[in-house]
């Protein structure tokens, strides 16, 4: 008894990543270019001179230069502090320990 589907040796079509200046990826197959033609015109063109580090949608991220990243210690240190902090707030907790 057949089902209906047949086994082809046919590749996929293929795919093409293109990436917005928004930064979003889109896959466009083949037949998609007359869409990809429409989404181009429909896109607004970013001002060359824009950091995307500094966008107003991005919060917290800042581009620093070479030789002035944030050290790992930091992050170590934040969390050592918060857990103490913590630990110290739960000791005033009567029937917590």
């Amino acid at each position: 008894m057949s089902t209906g589907q047949t086994r082809s040796d046919r590749k996929p079509a293929p795919v093409k990543m293109v990436t917005t200046d928004t930064g979003r990826i889109l896959r466009i197959s083949p037949e998609d270019e007359s869409a990809r033609a429409a989404v181009a015109a429909a896109a607004t063109p970013a001002p060359q001179n824009i950091d995307p580090a500094r966008r107003t949608d991005v919060l917290f991220r800042v581009r620093r230069a070479e030789g002035h990243e944030l050290s790992s210690w930091w992050m170590v240190g934040a969390f050592v502090v918060t857990s103490g902090l913590v630990i110290a707030l739960l000791s005033w907790v009567p029937y917590s320990a």
